[in-house]
């Protein structure tokens, strides 16, 4: 079969794959894009956009549930899934339309659908869904096939029919009583987002506490206001087996230390993690390193141990975030087309949960810092103190910061609290540009925002 011969190859078009795609051909290169599903990757599909815009109808029920605390009770209000599912789907269907009509408007970029699969050095054969194959070749590669959700194995498990954070997505109906197996970022949102459209719901932890990488108050302070809302919340706790009963309902049976008891729920989430989506690629015919978990082995500049390989996003390891599969694009680019010398190590990792209220994370934790044997202070400022909090009648959560003793510079923050994100954010930059907490302190920031209780969040430090 004849092999066509091409600068660049990107396989995956996630949200490194499709402006690295752009900006390659935009060079001057002649470039193919290679996806093997839909346009955009899981953000655009089966991650952020279609789960936050999920989120704002759950944040909708909410508050109609709660607007009589402000004076304005609501006798009845319904929650319309078809709807909501309808409002979701045309969203990321003009995400996706967008971003594939301007992949294929691009002059030296061909976009190929089809399953990619190493067969010789730096050579692809892609199995094209309409059932031919295609040989492609190029001297630079870019992988950025993302992560699938890693299924665990448990007894009865594959016989439910249970949900993944991608086929959960296609339900119109809200489920009876949801089963979350997993209790980090992932099943938190689901969890919160399906109670409120009116499911029961339980999430198992197999850890001691939910979010176990976060500090145990952010933990706590979490599980509190999940519980709040009615959300049944079982941790250091695992289930064993899974089986059908007589009345088409699933019986989970959950061991807690040396205790057994059983559940029984309509749907089951799987939300244990995710696992990268590395093995159809066949590396090794081209002879690119994988860790023992299937991550793509990368150096600083994000390439391979095969000069001219690259990887970008989630498929490489470390955080699995859009902002950080960007970022790589980023770099990759401006160190190739830019002659830059740009690295992938020691950039921020700021990330945000859009549980409600969300948990904006930027820096090292609490825990982290007493591990290195820093020298620290914490400040800590309940939402109950913050104005802005107080007036809209949100004052779940705190303000947290990690700071340098010696130096004032902020080392880590966890806003977990109404616009934790955008709060986050602010400290961030402050961190970025060497602004200690001090000068935070007596800045002047507009009355009544959410940020300006950073002054009041560094007034609870002594000099």
């Amino acid at each position: 079969m004849k092999i066509t011969q091409y600068d660049a190859i990107v396989v995956g078009s996630g949200q490194a794959g499709v402006p690295l795609a752009k900006k390659l051909a935009n060079a001057g290169k002649k470039v193919i894009l290679i996806e093997k599903r839909l346009i955009g990757g899981t953000c655009i599909n089966d991650g952020c956009t279609p789960t936050k815009t999920w989120a704002a109808s759950a944040k909708a029920a909410y508050a109609a549930g709660k607007s009589a605390d402000l004076g304005v009770p609501i006798r009845a209000y319904r929650v319309d899934m078809k709807q909501i599912k309808k409002r979701k789907d045309n969203i990321v269907e003009n995400a996706r339309k967008g971003n594939q009509k301007a992949l294929e408007e691009t002059k030296n970029l061909d976009l190929i659908f089809g399953e990619a699969t190493f067969t010789d050095v730096k050579t692809i054969t892609i199995k094209l869904n309409n059932g031919k194959e295609k040989i492609v070749k190029a001297d630079l590669i870019f992988l950025n096939t993302g992560l699938k959700t890693l299924i665990p194995k448990i007894k009865g498990l594959a016989t439910t029919d249970y949900l993944t954070s991608t086929t959960i997505l296609d339900l119109d109906k809200a489920p009876e009583h949801l089963l979350v197996i997993g209790g980090n970022y992932v099943g938190l949102e689901f969890g919160q987002m399906f109670r409120r459209f009116g499911s029961k719901v339980t999430i198992l932890e197999k850890s001691e506490r939910l979010i176990p990488h976060e500090d145990e108050d952010v933990s706590e302070e979490m599980q509190k206001i999940l519980m709040h809302e009615g959300i049944d919340i079982l941790t250091d706790s695992q289930a064993i087996e899974f089986k059908q009963n007589n009345k088409k309902k699933i019986v989970a049976t959950v061991k807690k230390r040396q205790q057994e008891k059983e559940i029984t729920c309509s749907h089951i989430l799987v939300a244990t993690g995710r696992t990268p989506q590395t093995e159809t690629l066949n590396l090794v015919a081209t002879g690119v390193k994988l860790d023992d978990k299937g991550y793509i082995k990368v150096n600083s500049k994000l390439e391979t141990n095969v000069k001219g390989v690259y990887a970008l996003g989630d498929v490489k390891g470390g955080p699995a975030f859009t902002h950080i599969s960007y970022n790589d694009y980023t770099i990759v680019y401006r160190n190739l087309l830019e002659n830059k010398n740009y690295k992938a190590n020691n950039r921020p990792i700021p990330y945000c949960m859009f549980t409600d209220p969300p948990l904006g994370r930027v820096g090292i934790s609490e825990n982290e810092a007493k591990k290195r044997k820093l020298a620290i202070k914490i400040a800590k400022l309940p939402m109950t103190s913050v104005a802005r909090a107080v007036e809209t009648g949100d004052t779940r959560g705190f303000m947290k910061a990690i700071v340098d003793t010696k130096t004032k510079k902020i080392l880590g923050v966890a806003i977990l609290g109404a616009e934790g994100g955008e709060i986050m954010s602010v400290l961030q930059m402050a961190m970025e540009g060497n602004i200690t907490y001090d000068r935070i302190r007596y800045c002047v920031f507009a009355h009544p925002l959410y940020s300006e209780s950073l002054n009041n969040l560094f007034m609870m430090l002594e000099d």
